[in-house]
């Protein structure tokens, strides 16, 4: 067999593959001796995770199941060996966490930034097992650059951490699935409304837990403003305004002309993956990597899946049924600078209609009247927030829905809330750890994500085609734009699955 004909079946997911071929007998296999009749990791066991793309975000995640008593890291896997030109939220902030992790005011002393990759994070839980845990029965942790090889080689494992780049998040994730493993992944969910349809459908063939990390999920803040619209507090909520301060990052950039050498330890061809191959250039990454079509969702990927699941759990929303954009000038490969976006959400239950607005860039909605002139709209320390508006009233709250608040703030003076009677969560990680042990499916699953994302990035192809259009959320189609042609409207669709770089194509 030639090399490309050993990528392309090395690569390539097909469901008859899944059902019917060798990913399928994967999927039977048992290979911890000590697993229940059920499947589940029984409580005396530690679960075994590696963790697939380990830069800055992905070190952040992996420190937080470290400390996780009955969790093991026992691999890392990443296609850049290691550099010390990652993004960071603040300075220090990444070194001064890996240092409290292991109790070591010295550790990256002779970085000279912030340093991640696939030898820093093996490096990491080395120290962390073996001077803070001390666990006796350690042999250090392997380091991959091809997450293929990992699930080769690594047959102990219970599930995996997906911390790669958008673009990336579909395949490795179901790459996993269909084989025996659990899997938390990174927001958005996936890369197209298409690749989120396949991972909840393995989800659900395989039975195995998922998990997206949209943290506030689990939050005493969604619970409590679930509770307040379910009330009627506000009466019918007919609006929500929904702001963020992104991007951080370059956008509205073309793309540049110059070429310049991939640096060393940096696998750029498995970097790129699925998406088309293109010159190295330092726009790409790391991190500024989601201005760009082809590997992320600009301002609405970043920071949408997190709002939008609080949007969904709050007011039971499904599909919308139309949505529309504007933006500050637009670029063939990037998103803009500033978007303004609507979604158009039809009844529900007893619920109505809704509009929900986005905005970003700086861009704001119209400030209440409700509020006060020394009232802020926004949390200063991040200038971003949310706004239902129902028949009765207002609700003033962060972006995710955190410390809600009538407006008028008279109103919070006599205002009694609803009884506490939703369950509480033990937290994102734990809802995904307790189901690897065969517990409740975790709340955040790609079963009710996809329609999630689904319709947020329905709102980036809004913003790319620069015209309201008509969703048929049944036959995935959108079958109507404001004064087009039929080639503009097979364009527009064209955007809602785009092709794959063989050999990592994911079938139906």
């Amino acid at each position: 067999m030639d090399e490309t004909k050993n990528q392309q079946s090395k690569g390539r997911l097909s469901r008859r593959d899944f059902l019917g071929g060798s990913a399928a007998a994967a999927l039977t296999l048992v290979p911890r001796s000590g697993l229940g009749g059920n499947g589940a990791v029984p409580p005396s066991d530690r679960i075994h995770l590696a963790c697939i793309g380990v830069g800055a975000q992905g070190t952040r995640v992996m420190m937080d199941f470290l400390t996780f008593p009955d969790v093991q890291v026992v691999a890392v896997c990443d296609v850049n060996r290691e550099s010390s030109d990652y993004s960071e939220w603040s300075p220090g902030e990444i070194v001064g966490k890996e240092r409290r992790l292991v109790n070591d005011p010295s550790w990256g002393n002779d970085w000279k930034g912030p340093t991640c990759g696939r030898a820093p994070a093996a490096r990491l839980v080395d120290a962390y097992y073996s001077r803070v845990r001390k666990l006796s029965s350690y042999h250090g942790c392997a380091s991959y650059n091809d997450f293929r090889d990992l699930f080769e080689k690594e047959k102990d494992l219970d599930g995996v951490v997906v911390c790669t780049p958008d673009h990336w998040h579909a395949f490795i994730s179901i790459y996993a699935l269909r084989h025996g493993k659990a899997v938390f992944s990174q927001k958005p969910m996936s890369h197209s409304g298409h690749q989120a349809a396949l991972m909840a459908e393995a989800a659900r063939e395989t039975g195995l837990p998922t998990q997206v990390a949209v943290m506030n999920e689990a939050s005493d803040a969604t619970r409590h403003l679930t509770e307040w619209v379910a009330a009627g507090v506000i009466g019918q909520v007919r609006e929500v305004h929904n702001w963020s301060q992104r991007p951080y990052w370059p956008q509205g950039i073309a793309r540049p002309a110059e070429t310049e050498p991939v640096p060393d330890g940096l696998d750029w061809d498995l970097w790129l993956g699925p998406a088309p191959m293109r010159p190295f250039n330092h726009v790409y990454l790391p991190f500024v990597w989601r201005a760009w079509f082809d590997f992320g969702e600009g301002s609405i990927g970043d920071m949408g899946n997190y709002s939008f699941d609080t949007l969904f759990r709050v007011l039971k929303l499904t599909a919308p049924t139309h949505v529309e954009a504007s933006s500050s000038p637009r670029f063939p490969e990037t998103y803009p600078v500033a978007e303004l976006v609507h979604w158009e959400f039809p009844a529900r239950e007893d619920r109505a209609p809704v509009v929900v607005h986005w905005y970003d860039g700086h861009l704001r909605p119209q400030r209440p009247k409700e509020l006060l002139p020394n009232e802020l709209m926004s949390d200063p320390s991040d200038g971003e927030g949310m706004l239902l508006v129902g028949d009765e009233g207002k609700i003033l709250c962060g972006f995710e829905g955190e410390h809600p608040r009538l407006i008028p703030s008279s109103r919070m003076k006599t205002f009694v809330p609803p009884p506490d009677n939703l369950p509480k969560s033990p937290g994102a990680y734990r809802e995904w750890l307790d189901a690897i042990r065969g517990g409740p499916k975790p709340r955040a699953n790609y079963e009710f994500e996809q329609p999630v994302v689904e319709a947020l990035l329905l709102g980036c192809i809004a913003q790319r085609i620069s015209t309201k259009f008509e969703w048929d959320a049944v036959n995935k189609r959108i079958t109507r734009l404001d004064q087009s042609t039929a080639a503009q409207l097979e364009t527009a669709n064209a955007l809602l699955n785009p092709p794959a770089r063989a050999p990592w194509t994911l079938e139906s």
